[in-house]
């Protein structure tokens, strides 16, 4: 009865604790280049001087789902969406180097090239700056060029390369800010084999009816973890009149 009371309470927490990830993936369910989180239950026994009688549930991140989202034509020169397997460096609000699948850019206040959520890209030679009253073109291996648009436009000048990393998905850890880095701490090496598509960004890869049916499953099992503790109550209280009786 201890092991159904302890099985059944850590369940129904770590139920609720998968439904705010469910929840959180449908909510970026249209966020440009978002990964899909994945959870996981795993019977943990608890350790004591005594006998182990008792087992509890940890919900144990396994990470995120990998899969590209589907591409999206914008028309807008400065998007651009990473084809298959590969990253977009990014400089997180603390100066490291982090990684991302939103390729939705823009050129911010200061003149650096920036994607929607204001971190700006890094270049194989730190950040793109780019020049005013000019037309900004991506090439498929992430080369900057700019065209003046003056009243007679010169030739195209290239600013730059976009850092473009494919490193091993099992070493990525996603941080709070929703941004991936290296387990390792050391940032990526450039790899040139990845392409992206200018004039487009990538979705999310959230299935929104997979989430729903999930979190219905979820709310299922809640139920059935309170049923749980219910009938352990029930039969603890049973068990205490028969020893009152005897």
């Amino acid at each position: 009865m201890d092991r159904l009371v302890y099985t059944a309470m850590t369940g129904a927490r770590h139920v609720m604790e998968q439904q705010a990830t469910v929840a959180n993936n449908l909510s970026n369910a249209t966020t440009t280049g978002f990964r899909a989180q994945l959870d996981s239950f795993r019977a943990v026994p608890v350790v004591s001087e005594g006998l182990p009688t008792r087992a509890f549930v940890v919900d144990s991140t396994v990470g995120a789902d990998m899969r590209a989202g589907p591409i999206q034509t914008t028309g807008n020169p400065l998007d651009i969406a990473v084809r298959d397997q590969g990253w977009i460096a990014v400089q997180s609000a603390d100066g490291s180097e982090a990684y991302t699948r939103n390729g939705n850019l823009k050129v911010g206040v200061n003149g650096l090239l920036q994607n929607s959520s204001g971190q700006v890209i890094q270049g194989e030679g730190g950040p793109i700056a780019i020049p005013p009253d000019t037309k900004v073109t991506i090439a498929g291996d992430g080369t900057v060029s700019t065209i003046s648009t003056d009243y007679m436009p010169g030739p195209s000048n290239v600013l730059g390369r976009i850092k473009l990393v494919n490193p091993d998905p099992k070493g990525l850890v996603r941080g709070d800010d929703g941004l991936f880095r290296q387990s390792s701490g050391q940032p990526a090496e450039n790899d040139p084999l990845v392409r992206v598509v200018d004039g487009a960004v990538e979705g999310s890869n959230v299935n929104p009816v997979d989430s729903m049916v999930n979190m219905i499953s979820l709310a299922r099992q809640f139920e059935m973890q309170m049923s749980l503790m219910k009938n352990a109550e029930n039969n603890a209280a049973k068990a205490t009149q028969i020893l009152a009786l005897s």
